[in-house]
């Protein structure tokens, strides 16, 4: 985290892949500091580079060279989309820091609306979904069964149709930054923080070019990611579900037992209740195990205490005080 602040607001935005995306993305940026946000002092641009197989590194680093404000981090290689994140939250020196997305359906003019909420005394302004644009029924329900599940299930209450557009005072980062998990979920992890926190509503946008880095197998893996970062409730559920089938199977047995004995009455043996009996416990037993594994597998990466990113390089105007190193 940066010790010293030059900035009145930051505004970190992860990108990989968004070559397309990007001349759109500098354009906005330009207009939206320039219209509504140059009255409240320098604004400072952030942009990560997760590891980018096209031209986006290229893009990032000509811009940031020829305008003043600008700061191009290339991680090293691709950490993901949160820990991209936490490398520009811990290198921007904004009082307040912004972080979007790099694809303008999160539109930065709501910025401004942000700001006004964070000096009426909240740390963390939340910027949330009044539409989802033209997403799927499909991925509606899905993401209204995710935030039900993760909140039930960790005891934080987590604002719906919000993703990592927000703002965040400099307290509140600092809090953040003292998280070290190598799992991350900042949608969970900044509720939990605490501080004032509030919400400011808009309309989302589709995008207008690119593709989305979000396919369905990662956002299973993303929400499965929150639910283990969060609650230890899997473990327990596990340990429910096992006493459950115990029970169940114990019945069982007692029932053929009083057939056998009182009633002089014996099933018929045979495949089937021979084979329903091994598949259900040999499934169980390895749905168990996997969720055994995958919070090992998650205290094993933790317990080697490896940096959360790499950072390969820092790219920024000639004319600025060059950014301090991350510590990670």
């Amino acid at each position: 985290m940066q010790n010293q602040t030059a900035y009145p607001l930051s505004i970190v935005i992860p990108i990989y892949n968004e070559e397309a995306m990007l001349p759109a993305l500098f354009g906005e940026l330009e207009r939206t500091c320039t219209e509504l946000l140059r009255p409240h002092g320098p604004v400072e641009m952030v942009f990560v580079n997760d590891g980018s197989k096209d031209k986006s590194w290229d893009m990032i680093q000509a811009y940031c060279r020829s305008h003043p404000g600008c700061v191009g981090v290339n991680l090293s290689r691709n950490f993901g989309h949160q820990l991209a994140l936490v490398a520009g939250l811990e290198t921007a020196r904004g009082d307040m820091v912004v972080s979007m997305d790099a694809d303008l359906q999160d539109p930065p003019s709501v910025i401004l609306e942000m700001i006004a909420a964070c000096r009426r005394g909240y740390d963390v302004v939340y910027g949330t979904r009044r539409e989802r644009g033209a997403e799927t029924l499909t991925k509606r329900l899905t993401a209204h069964i995710f935030y039900f599940l993760i909140e039930k299930l960790s005891g934080t209450p987590i604002p719906h149709n919000t993703a990592d557009f927000r703002l965040m005072s400099r307290r509140a980062l600092t809090e953040l930054s003292r998280l070290r998990e190598m799992h991350r979920f900042l949608r969970g992890l900044v509720p939990w923080i605490g501080f004032p926190q509030t919400q400011v509503f808009y309309d989302r946008a589709d995008r207008t070019a690119g593709e989305t880095h979000y396919p369905m197998r990662k956002m299973l893996r993303f929400a499965f990611d929150g639910i283990a970062s969060m609650s230890a409730m899997p473990l327990r559920l596990a340990y429910v579900l096992s006493l459950l089938l115990f029970g169940i199977f114990v019945s069982y047995i007692i029932y053929v037992f009083f057939n056998h004995f009182f009633r002089g009455t014996e099933l018929v043996p045979g495949w089937t209740s021979i084979m329903s009996a091994i598949t259900i416990f040999g499934t169980i037993q390895l749905l168990l195990f996997g969720v055994f594994g995958e919070y090992l597998g998650r205290i094993y990466e933790q317990s080697k205490n490896r940096p959360l990113f790499i950072i390969q390089e820092i790219v920024q105007s000639g004319t600025e005080t060059p950014a301090a190193p991350v510590k990670n």
